[in-house]
């Protein structure tokens, strides 16, 4: 899908002061660019970028206002997390989530085997919290039902339309995802015009409108994510696969299993036997892991022995603004 990139709203910006500054100590080695690569969106997601230093750099919306964050790794266990805009204060406490520094994996000590390979090559890779639903729940429900790469050309027209330019000395383009106020008013024909069908702008719709009591789920479920997840699937469109992606990212979801998607449980499948499998042989071989049945699928994704040979075309592109 390609189009032509939006003119962007015309909105205050925060100004471009000295950053706000913290310095995040790890109790373990973090691979920082890998830990917070899931909220990236494709290498063009105008709210998260990497720069040519290796610093991550990502536009974010707090209860105080936007913000943008830079991680820089500065040692094994040290990151230096700079913030700019209104939101500054509020996006660093949030930075030791989003680097993983909750990410608790006492108990998982899988047997010798691919399991236990694949965790132990990757281990600087931590599961990474961000406490933001509306972020993460959004373009996980543009990802229903299409190819990655369409969805992302989505995320990016709608960010950039609807969003606001980051704050701080940020690249060009750089944008702070909408509010849930700017995606319920979001226009039919500029979602058709980004590619998503009804189907899937609707259920966007109803999340932006439903925001504040979806993020009250997750602010009072951070050590019950399963029951984040049901709460989030009384949404209209959002279902299990969603539900399990948006966890992933913003609690950290240890055990949130991406069951519904297209290339998964081959992929897991081929990992653990050799052979293909569907979702629910996906979920037998998980089983043993339950708890941490998410981190495992993570880290043999991450490792590149999920990778089962391809069979068959590929999954067709669906433009839906030609409908």
């Amino acid at each position: 899908m390609t189009s032509v990139l939006p003119p962007r709203s015309i909105l205050p910006v925060a100004p471009r002061t000295v950053p706000r500054e913290r310095t995040v100590e790890t109790a373990a080695p973090v691979d920082v660019r890998a830990t917070l690569a899931p909220h990236a969106r494709g290498r063009r997601d105008p709210a998260q970028q990497v720069g040519p230093d290796g610093a991550v750099w990502r536009a974010t919306r707090t209860r105080a206002g936007t913000a943008t964050l830079r991680f820089l790794a500065v040692g094994p266990r040290c990151v230096t997390v700079q913030a700019w805009g209104y939101g500054a204060e509020a996006a660093l406490d949030a930075a030791p989530g989003l680097l993983g520094v909750h990410d608790d994996d006492t108990g998982f000590d899988p047997p010798p085997g691919v399991v236990r390979d694949a965790w132990r090559s990757t281990r600087r890779v931590r599961l990474t919290r961000s406490g933001n639903v509306l972020e993460a729940l959004v373009p996980a429900v543009l990802e229903q039902r299409v190819q990655t790469i369409t969805a992302h050309a989505a995320w990016r027209w709608l960010v950039l339309r609807h969003g606001e330019p980051a704050p701080g000395p940020v690249a060009d383009r750089m944008s702070v995802p909408p509010s849930a106020a700017a995606w319920a008013a979001v226009p039919s024909w500029d979602f058709h015009q980004a590619g998503v069908d009804p189907g899937r702008a609707r259920t966007v719709v109803a999340c932006a409108r439903l925001a504040s009591s979806l993020q009250r789920a997750a602010d009072r479920s951070p050590g019950d994510p399963a029951e984040a997840r049901r709460l989030w699937r009384t949404v209209p469109g959002v279902g299990v696969w969603t539900a399990a992606e948006t966890a992933q990212r913003v609690l950290g979801d240890p055990d949130a299993v991406s069951v519904g998607d297209f290339h998964l449980a081959k992929q897991i499948g081929w990992a653990l036997t050799g052979e293909r499998t569907d979702d629910d042989g996906m979920l037998a071989l998980l089983e043993p892991y339950r708890g941490h049945r998410h981190r495992v699928v993570h880290h043999l994704l991450l490792a590149g022995v999920a990778r089962a040979p391809r069979r068959g075309p590929r999954l067709e592109l669906v433009d839906h603004r030609s409908s």
